[in-house]
């Protein structure tokens, strides 16, 4: 089976080229200021990609398998409030927890009492097209009735891309708690941009990961068999393959903790001892210390009250909050208001 309606949108955008930052400017700009920094982004080639698939079976990470027992329980009513409409996925990986809501839909489209053709779609997007090739060649043999389009590219081109040109009412979906990665500001500013992306009566899903005891989260990504520990040097991997760089993995270790005043896990690469590292492509040369470290994620946790806040002043109004029993995650789902 081949893989219909696949799109690469970073190799589509030569006349909007200027909204985009130039390849590898946030990797020179992350690496040389103090202290050093790299965007979570860099963590998603095809290895990275299926490493972190690991890390959400991992007995210490709770919020895969926690989001999925929610989207178990609620998919239906989820579906039943949204009805049949266009879905679009960010960062949908391995499209794993999407089923639950796949199946919902199919249920809404079934019981119709008059047959609609493409009664609702699927568009997946991530920026790893390993991974997203072999989900869209699954769903199709699962699905074969949904209509479904992947695409290849970061969020900002994704929104970008889909605009608001869409016939049917759409939802857009952003699960793993994901939106965690950005600052406050950034959150803002992706928010705003997919608020662009829908229509009046159209709706947003996000999951997120509520604040929780420091010895949970720092466990979570810290795990015993270290797959966290691989995902996280394998963006210096991912740096070396892109941008013809020799960063040596093993003069750098992994190290997760738990920021309490600013509620965010952050995950370091501590340089083991001082070196030079080069990127040619990118005519970089950077010098660590003994002991310097690389700031590759922050994941913050949430309150549900600020995030209602935070989501209404981007013109996205709650219509209903769904919990795991233990209140470790939650999914909201808001909608562009009728005026």
């Amino acid at each position: 089976m081949t893989v219909k309606h696949l799109q690469i949108l970073h190799q589509h955008n030569s006349s909007t080229n200027q909204i985009f930052e130039k390849d590898g400017h946030d990797v020179v700009q992350g690496l040389t200021k103090k202290p050093k920094s790299l965007p979570p982004k860099y963590f998603y080639d095809d290895h990275g990609s299926e490493l972190f698939e690991q890390i959400c079976d991992l007995p210490e990470y709770y919020p895969t398998r926690t989001e999925a027992w929610i989207l178990n329980q609620y998919a239906d009513e989820i579906a039943a409030i949204t009805g049949c409409c266009e879905l679009v996925e960010l960062g949908s990986g391995s499209s794993a927890k999407t089923h639950y809501l796949l199946n919902a839909y199919q249920k809404v489209a079934n019981s119709l009492t008059k047959v609609i053709p493409d009664a609702f779609s699927y568009i997946p997007i991530d920026v790893s097209g390993g991974i997203l090739k072999t989900t869209v060649l699954h769903l199709q043999q699962k699905y074969s009735d949904l209509s479904i389009e992947g695409l290849i590219g970061t969020y900002d081109e994704a929104l970008f891309h889909l605009g608001k040109n869409h016939l049917r009412s759409r939802m857009i979906f952003f699960l793993g708690s994901s939106i965690g990665n950005f600052t406050e500001s950034e959150s803002n500013d992706f928010l705003g941009k997919v608020s662009h992306a829908l229509t009046q009566g159209d709706y947003f899903l996000l999951g997120i990961d509520l604040q929780k005891p420091k010895e949970i989260l720092e466990a979570a990504y810290n795990d015993s068999q270290e797959v966290t520990a691989a995902f996280n040097l394998n963006m210096l991997a991912h740096l070396n393959w892109r941008f013809q760089g020799d960063f040596d993995l093993d003069l750098f270790k992994h190290q997760a903790i738990y920021n309490e005043i600013d509620h965010q896990i952050e995950m370091y690469l501590h340089a083991r001892s001082p070196h030079q590292a080069s990127l040619e492509i990118l005519d970089l040369k950077v010098q660590f210390e003994a002991g310097e470290s690389i700031l590759t994620e922050i994941s913050r946790k949430f309150d549900l009250e600020k995030v209602q806040a935070q989501l209404r002043s981007q013109g996205l109004e709650t219509v209903k909050i769904w919990t795991d029993p233990q209140k470790w995650f939650g999914l909201v789902l808001c909608q562009v208001p009728h005026n």
